[in-house]
């Protein structure tokens, strides 16, 4: 089934963060504003075809009600497979003193963590996510957005098997840290040099039982004031710097 970006607003800004579009769908009767002038000029730029179709056609296809119009069918995101991901980790190793990192992300479900969380691996050289291929967030426009178009440069593996993928990993010399609250000491007291696989937990549970007890080491962020526990996305980054530190 299609995904549908609806609106002049996000349209836009879908075409600048780069998102994946097949074509953009203008109703027959549209006011031709500025706004629209705007989607037509980015469409030209980016090759995506402009279909004009009768309003009725975007009032079945969407889900709020909210097209103004226009809308835009985006493409299914090009993930890639594991090994592709370890590959890719080998060539960084053999080029960086032997460090590299993998991201694995336990059943997150917001697609905007996801995106932030691929914006940061993107900025510290990681090599690629992993994620579940079901009860887990995909990449989606609200990824492209919150990911700042990083997410088009970050290779993602969609994977049946998080412990498997954690097993290989670790076959190939990979140490796998899993961010965990329970963990007994924080994380710049532990040593991720090297090549690390880093697992985040889920927004509200966390790592899961089999995933956390398949870690080599929990790692953790100390906090001191009085908020419960970061986002994962602001987590992850935090993390992956301390990674990115120990190995700079």
């Amino acid at each position: 089934m299609a995904d549908y970006i609806e609106g002049k607003h996000p349209i836009i800004e879908a075409l600048r963060t780069q998102v994946p579009i097949k074509r953009i769908l203008l109703a027959d009767n549209a006011k031709r504003d500025g706004l629209v002038e705007d989607i037509l000029r980015k469409a030209k730029h980016f090759d995506v075809t402009v279909t004009t179709v009768p309003r009725k056609t975007l009032d079945d296809k969407s889900e709020r009600g909210s097209h103004q119009g226009v809308m835009a069918e985006t493409k299914p995101h090009a993930y890639v497979d594991i090994t592709e991901i370890e590959r890719a980790a080998e060539v960084y190793a053999e080029g960086n003193g032997g460090r590299a990192l993998v991201v694995i992300l336990d059943h997150l479900t917001d697609a905007g963590n996801l995106g932030a969380i691929a914006r940061s691996a993107e900025a510290v050289g990681a090599c690629g996510l992993v994620i579940p291929n079901k009860r887990s967030a995909k990449v989606d426009a609200s990824t492209y957005k919150s990911s700042a178009g990083a997410i088009a440069h970050m290779p993602v593996a969609q994977v049946p098997n998080l412990v498997q993928v954690m097993a290989r990993l670790k076959e190939r010399g990979f140490w796998v840290a899993g961010a965990s609250e329970q963990a007994d000491d924080v994380i710049w007291r532990s040593n991720l040099k090297g090549k690390i696989a880093l697992v985040m937990g889920n927004e509200s549970e966390g790592l899961s039982r089999v995933v956390k007890e398949s870690c080599d080491f929990l790692v953790k962020l100390p906090q001191m004031g009085e908020v419960a526990s970061l986002n994962v996305a602001q987590a992850s980054t935090a993390c992956m710097y301390e990674w990115l530190r120990q190995n700079y």
